[in-house]
């Protein structure tokens, strides 16, 4: 066994090596065509997931050696074939044999793939479509189409930029996967400082542990973008801790939950979808990230009154995190996070994003150079080098191959002419209301976040969702936007939620109370979409002042939100229906229209005061 894994450890190491040298040839070196370079960064990542999840032991190992010669093969036929692939005219030239054989292959593979690497639920829905593709005609009304063929259904998914080549894997060679390798080397440099500034500042704060849960994963979620990552990092610190001081476990697990959710919708580098954001409406990726700044904002201070408001109702007061962790300086560490600064500096400035992440990790090497040569503590040596770039591929195996998969049902989806239709019937049946078009696309979002990854639910709510609200008015950058964030939330939704759940085990909560919990926790989050969906100046796309008053409204909403789930605003509010009454008004103030926003804050200003002036006289008497 040992054997084994030091056989396995080396063969990821050579192939991770390889595909970082790969991508940052193409990067600074010569660009290749895309219907070879894609392919070719396709083949690194399947061949990762064979090495990975291998098939068991005994003959069903063969399965494992067929896929490497097929994946031999691939190489070649991408290799060999890729002048007439890149001079072809598409469903013009002829379909050769080799065509259909390595188109089959890839397809077969990459299933495969998703079913070892992704899950299940996204391998159930792509063997659906491709159902589809082939028995058309046999599905009743709206659904029914001719067909596609042999030829043409290699052609669409590996012979041109439709199908598996498409976008979002393109995205993942061009951009996402430098990215991952600035997160992984960063992580392990500035992580844990990162995680200790918020340690510190919570830690004088009422509820520290908690109010540091929300600081350190929103500051690791600029980085990671990764929900259940942030969760098993700053996690198994922070829960612990507020379980010490007075949260319940499931309130702990729920905290942490959603302050590490929020981090795929915090700038600068928020989910992977956003990257794929970018490439779908065409502008930089920093105008993406500046767009998101006042929502993810809105979303971590309303989750810092909720703690807040919970302290102090149960006198959790602040600890000095000293007592049961070793904290070690901040300040001779905070050069550690200059590759940060340079990554959001090259965003801003316009730099592309691949070679924004590349000079950033440079930096980051860079850094850890300084560090041995002062002798600080934090250093990497060879092994933790190279456990880095493992760790990097291993993130990318988990983009390339289900936005490969999303390819598959992006090019059946357009093909049959079934965005088209998808979008006609939301529309029908939204009877052109915008609102209810809205809730119908929470919905789809958060249903499809239930089965498949978080780029792969914006993937596909950008397909069948975005258009209808576009149709409907919404500008682009909002309609895109709103899907985004349903996708991210959905890791907090219940009865998925896969956050939550991961916390729960470190809380040993119950996953299903946590769940619930962390779901009420974030109800914010569910209604800032809305908000920037009617008032776009949320966004950030209208005067700077428009901007500020939608942000400093949904900011009030926030607090009377989070003191109904709470109960408290400077004394208890122990009425159940006054605590409904005040979330209906914050839910008033949040949507934009300025009708309801001025009676929701006025009742909700009265509730607050009327409950003040009733406890202090009920204490006096």
């Amino acid at each position: 066994m040992e054997f084994r894994s030091f056989f396995k450890r080396h063969i990821a190491i050579l192939i991770s090596v390889s595909w970082i040298l790969f991508q940052l040839y193409i990067a600074l070196v010569k660009p290749l065509h895309p219907m070879l370079q894609n392919p070719i960064h396709l083949l690194f990542a399947l061949l990762l997931v064979f090495v990975y999840f291998p098939s068991g032991k005994g003959w069903l190992r063969v399965i494992d050696i067929v896929s490497g010669i097929a994946l031999g093969f691939l190489a070649y036929y991408f290799i060999a074939h890729t002048l007439r692939l890149q001079t072809r005219w598409p469903y013009v030239d002829p379909i050769l044999s080799i065509d259909i054989i390595a188109g089959l292959i890839t397809i077969v593979l990459l299933l495969e793939a998703v079913r070892r690497a992704v899950g299940i639920e996204l391998f159930i829905l792509s063997l659906m479509f491709l159902v589809y593709a082939i028995w058309g005609k046999y599905f009743p009304g709206l659904l029914k189409f001719s067909g596609i063929g042999l030829n043409q259904f290699v052609e669409l998914m590996v012979m041109g930029p439709d199908g598996i080549f498409g976008v979002p894997l393109s995205t993942s060679t061009s951009m996402i996967f430098y990215i991952i390798l600035f997160g992984a080397f960063f992580s392990e440099l500035g992580g844990k400082l990162l995680i200790d500034i918020g340690l510190k500042i919570g830690g004088r704060q009422y509820g520290g542990p908690a109010k540091a849960a929300v600081i350190s994963s929103g500051l690791m979620g600029m980085v990671s973008g990764s929900a259940v990552a942030n969760v098993s990092t700053t996690g198994v610190i922070t829960i612990p801790l507020m379980k010490r001081i007075g949260y319940k476990p499931e309130e702990a697990g729920a905290i942490e939950a959603v302050a590490s959710t929020g981090g795929q919708i915090m700038p600068p580098i928020m989910g992977v979808g956003a990257f794929i954001m970018a490439e779908f409406l065409g502008v930089r990726y920093g105008f993406i990230a500046k767009s998101a700044i006042f929502p993810a904002l809105c979303y971590y201070l309303t989750l810092w009154f909720v703690v807040d408001f919970l302290a102090r109702k149960r006198n959790i007061r602040q600890i000095q995190m000293e007592q049961f962790l070793s904290i070690e300086p901040i300040l001779p560490r905070l050069h550690s996070l200059i590759p940060m600064i340079a990554l959001i500096w090259y965003i801003f400035s316009g730099a592309s994003l691949g070679r924004a992440a590349i000079m950033s990790t440079a930096i980051a090497i860079l850094i850890n150079g300084f560090n041995y040569i002062l002798r600080f503590k934090n250093v990497l040596g060879l092994r933790d080098f190279l456990d880095c770039l493992i760790q990097a591929t291993k993130q990318a195996v988990g983009v390339a191959v289900p936005t490969a998969a999303c390819g598959i049902i992006i090019g059946i989806v357009v093909q049959s002419g079934l965005a088209a239709k998808a979008s006609n019937l939301l529309i029908s049946v939204g009877h052109n209301n915008l609102a209810l078009s809205l809730i119908i696309t929470m919905v789809g979002c958060i249903v499809l976040g239930m089965a498949v990854p978080t780029v792969a639910v914006y993937i596909l709510g950008a397909v069948f969702f975005a258009p209808n609200l576009i149709k409907l008015g919404l500008p682009p950058l909002v309609a895109h936007m709103f899907v985004f964030y349903f996708g991210a939330i959905a890791q907090i939704t219940p009865p998925v939620c896969l956050a939550s759940f991961t916390a729960a085990g470190i809380a040993k909560a119950s996953s299903w109370r946590t769940g619930w919990i962390a779901f009420s926790y974030a109800l914010t989050g569910f209604l800032v979409p809305f908000a920037f969906a009617y008032k776009p100046e949320l966004l950030l796309l209208g005067s700077f002042s428009e901007s500020i008053g939608a942000f400093l409204l949904v900011i009030c909403g926030g607090v009377l939100l989070a003191s109904s789930l709470v109960g408290y605003f400077m004394v208890p509010i122990k009425s159940l229906l006054l605590r409904v009454i005040l979330g209906v008004s914050a839910i008033g103030v949040i949507l934009p229209e300025i009708i309801s926003s001025i009676l929701g804050l006025s009742i909700g200003a009265l509730i607050l005061i009327f409950n003040h002036i009733y406890v202090r006289r009920a204490l006096k008497g």
